[in-house]
């Protein structure tokens, strides 16, 4: 979505307020489902051409951690097929398999928060919220894959839970370049900021 977007005659009834930037002081970024199910060739589920969201990826974990930031990495934590997500689901990404772990070309530090989730969302069933909170953590970044599933239901708890989020586009992958759009749109307009990876870089630094 870009600045210059028409609103549709609902969504273009946006507050007056200013918006929140980034707290760097008190902010995280919540890396979504950077595994190899998604971004491997051969995995189970892998989105098309990952190398342009890892690379964004790395350079926004590498910028937050330049600034102070918390990053928390979110993978699968399934645990069986019996798994309620595989009522719609195939399933992937099962206990410590190939699949559920972080792709090799992002390096999580031993000291990072790491979240295993068993449903889109990576607040849902979580301790996350608990952890930002004992962090005073303010702002949230998003970024992951898939951006109009996983990473879209983790915008919406972010927001509903009272956090300032940001996502950054060049750091997110959809399942398709339509939904891919529609859903930075309903994210811009209804539960936060979208931001290019230069600015956030640029707020960051």
């Amino acid at each position: 979505m870009t600045e210059t977007q028409d609103l549709d005659g609902f969504s273009d009834k946006m507050s007056a307020q200013p918006p929140a930037d980034i707290d760097r002081e008190r902010c995280a970024l919540i890396v979504v489902d950077m595994v190899n199910a998604y971004l491997d060739p051969a995995g189970e589920m892998p989105v098309s051409d990952a190398g342009p969201v890892i690379d964004a990826t790395r350079a926004l974990v590498d910028a937050t951690r330049a600034a102070g930031g918390k990053v928390v990495w979110v993978r699968p934590g399934h645990t069986e097929g019996a798994d309620g997500l595989f009522r719609i689901r195939i399933p992937h990404a099962i206990g410590e398999g190939h699949g559920a772990q972080i792709h090799p070309d992002l390096a999580p530090d031993e000291a990072e928060k790491l979240i295993k989730k068993r449903r889109y969302s990576s607040f849902f069933g979580t301790d996350l919220d608990m952890y930002l909170r004992e962090h005073d953590i303010r702002s949230v970044i998003v970024c992951g894959v898939a951006l109009n599933i996983c990473v879209r239901s983790t915008v919406h708890d972010a927001f509903f839970n009272g956090y300032d989020v940001f996502v950054v586009e060049e750091a997110c992958k959809a399942t398709g370049e339509r939904e891919h759009e529609s859903t930075l749109y309903d994210i811009a307009t209804h539960f936060g900021q979208v931001l290019s990876l230069e600015d956030a870089v640029s707020r960051l630094a």
